[in-house]
């Protein structure tokens, strides 16, 4: 998987198919039964959804934040996002078995290997829903609307025409093609205004962001060809272009 839906709505429904998937095993298969203890199994199995449902709401919100500072994504983040939340959600499942309501009678040693256990069983689903959840990424093109701080600095354009953006000053002159024919349209803003509303541009240099589609080649070691025009490379940013 080399994409991220960064939706948060539709990882929450995700969260919401996991959720009731572990109810279901927790109520039917009763993993962490013990003859000791007389379990209502129905609110207890509830718990289980509910903390799964949070836990992967939480790692939603963290993958995000994650995206939106590295610009990209791959199958490593993939597994460690998948990894991290199994763990998070084992150590959140713990302590609500150890709580008044459960008041289970596993340390958290035996608590884990049955986790582990019931992991390989998790993870499949996890990995399948995550998958569906890319897929839900909507190939039909919307305008998108760049507004500046004046009233009137308003773009209105695909992004697959977004080409790049650079700082001028007090404004950022934006190009993208127009009839495959390249524009310019200054505004009075800020790349980090912009960044916000854009946010699949990818930063090259402290004062250029490209859309990652118009990448064409590298001319030297400090510049690369995009689409009908060339851009500089700072070398902080030469390794997020590498990984495209």
């Amino acid at each position: 998987m080399n994409k991220l839906n960064t939706s948060i709505k539709h990882h929450l429904f995700v969260g919401l198919f996991i959720g009731f998937w572990i109810f279901c095993f927790g109520f039917f298969i009763r993993p962490f039964d013990d003859p000791v203890f007389n379990y209502e199994w129905i609110p207890i199995s509830i718990g289980f959804g509910i903390f799964s449902f949070l836990c992967y709401a939480i790692v939603a919100v963290i993958q995000n934040k994650i995206y939106q500072k590295l610009l990209r994504w791959n199958i490593v983040f993939e597994i460690i996002t998948i990894i991290f939340y199994c763990l998070f959600f084992t150590i959140v499942l713990y302590g609500y078995s150890k709580s008044d309501f459960v008041d289970s009678a596993y340390n958290f040693s035996y608590f884990s290997f049955l986790m582990a256990k019931m992991s390989i069983v998790l993870i499949p689903i996890v990995i399948l829903a995550r998958i569906y959840v890319v897929k839900l990424i909507p190939e039909k093109q919307s305008i998108l609307t760049i507004k500046g701080d004046n009233k009137l600095d308003i773009l209105k354009v695909y992004p697959s025409d977004l080409v790049s953006v650079s700082s001028s000053q007090n404004y950022v002159e934006i190009f993208f093609l127009d009839n495959h024919v390249l524009n310019s349209k200054l505004i009075r803003s800020s790349l980090k205004k912009i960044h916000l509303a854009v946010p699949f541009l990818i930063q090259v240099h402290r004062s250029h962001f490209i859309n990652p589609s118009h990448f064409k080649s590298w001319k030297n070691q400090n510049t690369i060809y995009i689409t009908q025009m060339e851009v500089v490379v700072s070398k902080n940013y030469k390794e997020v272009i590498l990984a495209l």
